[in-house]
């Protein structure tokens, strides 16, 4: 209890200094950065799963809630950068399995699954199962998340001039009480029966799927309040930067420095993707920078939302790269091991 007393207040400093600073998305960065800093300097830290697990339902409660009949209505026009978000992971694999493999000096399995932008949890048991070093996968993946969400913003200020001070939502005090209500019954409904059919991202997707069924039904016109969304960022940021707790120099050597090398490489890629889909006309720069970026669901989904841009566009995007990493996983892992090794 002690490690999880101490997540807390480290995470609540970050938010505190971000905002004295004005830095941008103090309760999203702040704990992020408070808690990797704490954990390099040795301080014991850690989350609570099913807590982080629950402040994540809040994020598919929002993005169900944006889910009315004119946005299902524009999702066949999303079919030509759907096409683009396969070929894109296949660019990932081909560039960042040599590169961990015969530059970094992984395993193969190691290789594979540390460059796989899927989910962590899905990544690691694939990868364990495979027999790669969980440790190095977890904390490139965890790398991976941390830069790719930090530059971010940065980028979107930079070249769309995006406002992230705006608040996410309505303030809790204009949301009905019967409408919060039911976003909490769609929230909890919608993950257990999402984990009981073993659905992948099921405290995301789970509450999402219910609350959009309730939205289309004409049951909800809001989204979840500001501070339940800021709630959120506070902990997906403190669970980012928790799992670098107990990192020793070795693997800040080996792991964190490969981890930011290939962040180098996805931006780079990324930012080609978003320049090609972009000056062919298929969607606005800022949503297909969010939609293609291969940061964590979640933490895309907050940016989406703070700077208003298309969060089903985002949201759809993501889904299908994790699909197609998740349902591709063993047949390339095959392929892959035959032209690598």
């Amino acid at each position: 209890m002690r490690e999880v007393l101490l997540a807390f207040a480290v995470a609540g400093c970050g938010v505190v200094v971000f905002k004295i600073l004005h830095l941008p998305l103090p309760w999203l960065l702040g704990p992020m950065s408070a808690c990797l800093v704490a954990a390099l300097a040795g301080v014991p830290m850690r989350g609570l799963k099913t807590l982080n697990d629950s402040m994540r339902t809040i994020l598919g409660v929002a993005v169900g809630a944006t889910l009315t009949p004119a946005v299902l209505a524009t999702f066949p026009a999303m079919w030509p950068t759907l096409l683009l978000m396969p070929i894109m992971v296949a660019c990932i694999g081909l560039i960042g399995i040599p590169y961990f493999q015969r530059y970094c000096g992984y395993d193969f399995p190691t290789a594979y699954y540390a460059t796989m932008p899927g989910g962590l949890q899905d990544m690691i048991i694939f990868g364990e199962e495979a027999g790669a070093n969980v440790k190095s996968v977890s904390l490139i993946h965890a790398t991976r998340v941390m830069v790719i969400v930090f530059a971010l913003p940065f980028l979107l200020i930079g070249i769309w001039d995006a406002d992230l001070s705006n608040p996410p939502g309505t303030p809790a005090s204009g949301v009905p009480l019967d409408e919060m209500a039911l976003m909490v019954v769609c929230a909890f409904v919608g993950w257990r029966v999402a984990d009981r059919v073993g659905l992948f991202g099921a405290s995301i997707l789970g509450p999402m799927i219910a609350t959009a069924a309730v939205t289309l039904a004409g049951g909800l016109q809001n989204r979840p309040p500001t501070e339940a969304i800021w709630a959120a960022q506070f902990f997906i940021g403190m669970a980012i930067g928790t799992k670098y707790a107990g990192i020793t120099f070795a693997e800040v050597r080996r792991d964190l420095v490969a981890g930011l090398g290939f962040c180098l490489i996805l931006i780079i890629l990324t930012l080609i993707f978003v320049e090609v889909i972009y000056g062919m006309g298929l969607a606005p720069g800022m949503e297909t920078l969010l939609a293609f970026a291969p940061g964590g669901q979640a933490e895309l989904t907050v940016l989406a939302l703070i700077v208003g841009a298309d969060v089903a566009f985002v949201v759809a995007h993501h889904v299908l790269r994790i699909v197609v990493v998740i349902l591709g996983a063993p047949i390339a892992a095959r392929l892959f091991s035959q032209r690598f090794d």
